[in-house]
């Protein structure tokens, strides 16, 4: 792709991000997420695959749908009480309709049916920025929405978590087990949404720079299924020692990251007398680490066949910048003694 162009569509995306951060207006903020949503089409469609072509349509109509349906909440709002800001969304048919859209447009189960379809015709570039970045701008919309009610966000939570887990088990290619995972810590994020914002955004920080590290590691490797994996030992020995620390974080094992946000929301639900969800909560957590236990067993602990024909992918060098991955698997291994500051911060 044209540099220029490129730069374009990558300035787009940040600014239709900042726009609906900045808002305080419904209409506002749904054009960010439509300017979001265009600038990245071209950047699903640029490998011009049959599968990179199908992902993007995929793509298009779920997020027009959920704007669609944003749209008509926002209105439907603004209808019924006068109010067009998104701190005033206060009729309850409309608080419903908004957080369903939003929902879907992150990829919240039961409307998570497209993501592992869209991600696995995607290359790991902009599977890494749909799985992070276009989390952000619907995010933002759903902390600002206070429903009077937190049963639904429960609800969402709870099934996302168990989705996720749930769904990533079969798995064989790992963009859709990304896809899965990503279900299940939006469902974390979701579950303690009502009681504690500030736990939210902690528990988004982490899983962007998990996501973000998992990815890096698969893209170097060139990696897009579990067999795959088991290349990588003869091409980076020592970023294939670490990457399993990577994914056990990503599946919440002290003494990692990944166990802070989980360790935190567990403590939450129970204070707020909901001691049976943080259960439910923990169980579905354990499906989702087999299948990161399955990956990290894949990785370490068996060999790759010798018969491969054609070019064998740890012979190539590659030209990835090597301290983004460097920063960040720092960062999803060794935060967890942050823990303190983080609490300290959290109840400013």
């Amino acid at each position: 792709m044209n540099p220029y162009i490129l730069a374009t569509l990558l300035l787009s995306l940040g600014l239709g991000t900042t726009i609906t951060f900045a808002s305080s207006h419904w209409l506002l903020a749904w054009m960010g997420l439509e300017i979001n949503t265009l600038a990245i089409l071209p950047l699903m469609a640029q490998q011009h695959h049959p599968r990179a072509v199908e992902a993007t349509t995929k793509y298009f109509l779920t997020q027009a749908t959920g704007a669609a349906t944003l749209l008509f909440a926002s209105t439907t709002n603004a209808w019924l009480t006068g109010q067009w800001d998104i701190l005033q969304m206060s009729h309850p048919l409309a608080t419903t309709l908004a957080i369903l859209a939003l929902s879907l447009k992150v990829g919240l189960a039961p409307l998570h049916t497209w993501l592992p379809e869209v991600l696995q015709g995607l290359d790991l570039t902009t599977g890494l920025i749909l799985s992070t970045w276009q989390k952000l701008a619907p995010f933002a919309l759903l902390l600002q929405i206070q429903p009077a009610d937190p049963t639904i966000l429960i609800i969402l939570g709870v099934t996302s978590t168990l989705v996720g887990g749930w769904g990533g088990l079969n798995q064989t290619q790992l963009r859709k087990i990304m896809a899965y995972s990503s279900t299940a810590h939006l469902g974390w994020m979701i579950l303690i949404l009502q009681f504690s914002p500030s736990l939210t955004l902690l528990t988004l920080l982490t899983y962007l720079i998990m996501t973000s590290s998992t990815f890096l590691v698969f893209k170097l490797n060139k990696s897009t299924s579990i067999n795959m994996l088991a290349t990588s030992w003869a091409k980076t020995p020592a970023l294939t020692t670490l990457t399993p620390l990577i994914l056990l974080s990503l599946g919440g094992l002290p003494p990692l990251t990944g166990f802070m946000p989980k360790w935190l929301i567990l403590q939450e639900l129970t204070k707020q007398d909901l001691a049976p969800i943080a259960t439910l909560a923990a169980l579905t957590a354990l499906l989702s680490l087999y299948f990161y236990l399955r990956l990290t067993y894949a990785m370490t602990l068996t060999m790759s066949p010798n018969n491969v024909t054609g070019l064998a992918p740890w012979r190539l060098h590659s030209s990835q910048l090597t301290l983004p991955l460097a920063t960040l698997t720092v960062a999803t291994i060794l935060l967890l003694p942050l823990t303190p500051t983080m609490l300290t911060l959290l109840t400013l």
